[in-house]
């Protein structure tokens, strides 16, 4: 079975969850025998398990893009205008870099023999509608965040809701990253329950056995992710300003960037805690590692978060995690604290207790470890191929 996949991302050119997530699918397909060919807007090396096309390699339409799946228009302006007054989450310019990629996509669909499209998020969902009408193939839809996701429901822009909602109506087959996506695609655009199959992500595994390290004498306290709306970070400075009135040995250290970072470090020197917090910007390979093993406590407190690989990636360096009810991976992990994300005094009394009682640390730190151990990308892997085996028409 030969799979033509799209995306926006792959690693080592990766800046979120998306990039992690087709790397270890890619990767957990070849496991199973498929072929996949990954088509990205821009060329990178291929990765040992897939073969990478690069969309701007194709002689048809040049894309030059600067842009991200996480970009926000402050993020994309700065970069290429050098201005910084945002007028939505979405640059301007996006919707025509997702327009001259469903235009590669038609002429990639001709050239690339394929039983089936796979394309991730709504960025590609036109290019594999336009595939699809080319190689007359069927097309599954892989959603690992919606538009009510990244808003919070409060502003959603409505081409990028139209987009989704047409590439789950042109689906074959929609794979939702947990129960908890999959109860927002049926609420918020109609898709039939049936059409919908749920497919938890997994983490990939060092080939060594981490080992704590430590950063100074205080305990960490760590967020790691994009500083968004999307991701809680002001509930997490409300959390923290009520540990650090109450336990003097805690440094709470954020690592990431986005359109809130700003904002977050305005905050965090108003509320006089300063000198409590560390900024470590966006960090990538070993230094991701890094950062756990330096945690005492790894905290995800997302408003809305379709699964979240990181509290696994946490938990795989033996680190404790505290993570928001609002998240798919709240659904399939038992050996964690968890907490409604809006909910600060609550999530401040499970970060001072993991401070405070060894024991308790001790009990999450063994007992996750063991416990992500069943997270492989084989399967969910197998499970995409059960879904492709449904759609083709052999």
């Amino acid at each position: 079975m030969r799979v033509l996949m799209f995306g926006w991302e792959y690693p080592p050119l990766s800046s979120g969850g998306l990039g992690t997530a087709c790397y270890g699918l890619t990767k957990g397909l070849s496991h199973h025998n498929i072929d996949v060919t990954f088509v990205v807007p821009k060329h990178i090396e291929n990765a040992e398990h897939v073969k990478i096309v690069s969309a701007d390699s194709k002689k048809i339409i040049e894309i030059d893009s600067i842009i991200t799946p996480y970009m926000t228009t402050l993020e994309y302006k700065q970069k290429k205008y050098h201005v910084k007054s945002p007028d939505s989450i979405y640059g301007k310019d996006l919707f025509q870099e997702v327009h001259n990629y469903s235009l590669k996509a038609k002429e990639i669909a001709k050239e690339e023999y394929h039983d089936v499209i796979h394309c991730h998020d709504w960025m590609t969902f036109r290019a594999g509608i336009e595939a699809k009408k080319i190689s007359k193939k069927p097309l599954v839809v892989h959603v690992h965040a919606t538009e009510f996701d990244r808003t919070g429901g409060n502003g959603i822009n409505q081409h990028v809701y139209e987009t989704e909602k047409l590439g789950m109506q042109e689906a074959d087959a929609v794979i939702a990253v947990s129960n908890f996506t999959k109860d927002k695609i049926i609420e918020h655009y109609g898709i039939n329950p049936d059409k919908i199959n749920v497919v938890h992500n997994a983490v990939e595994f060092p080939e060594t056995e981490p080992k704590k390290e430590k950063f100074g004498l205080d305990k960490v306290v760590l967020f790691l992710g994009r500083i968004t709306l999307q991701k809680g970070p002001d509930y997490f400075l409300k959390a923290a300003k009520k540990v650090i009135d109450s336990e003097p040995n805690v440094t709470f250290v954020m690592a990431g960037s986005g359109d809130m970072e700003a904002n977050i470090i305005e905050k965090v020197a108003e509320m006089g805690i300063a000198h409590k917090f560390l900024f470590a910007g966006f960090l990538k390979g070993s230094e991701v590692d890094r950062a756990y093993k330096m945690a005492h406590l790894y905290v995800m407190p997302s408003v809305s978060e379709p699964f979240g690989i990181v509290p696994l990636e946490a938990m795989r360096n033996n680190t404790p995690v505290l993570i928001s009810k609002q998240s798919g991976v709240s659904e399939v992990i038992d050996h964690c604290l968890k907490v409604d994300f809006w909910d600060t005094d609550e999530m401040a009394n499970k970060i001072i207790s993991t401070l405070r009682y060894n024991e308790l640390h001790h009990e999450l730190s063994n007992n996750g470890s063991q416990e992500v151990k069943k997270f492989s990308w084989n399967i969910p892997a197998k499970k995409c191929v059960d879904i492709y085996n449904s759609v083709i028409r052999w």
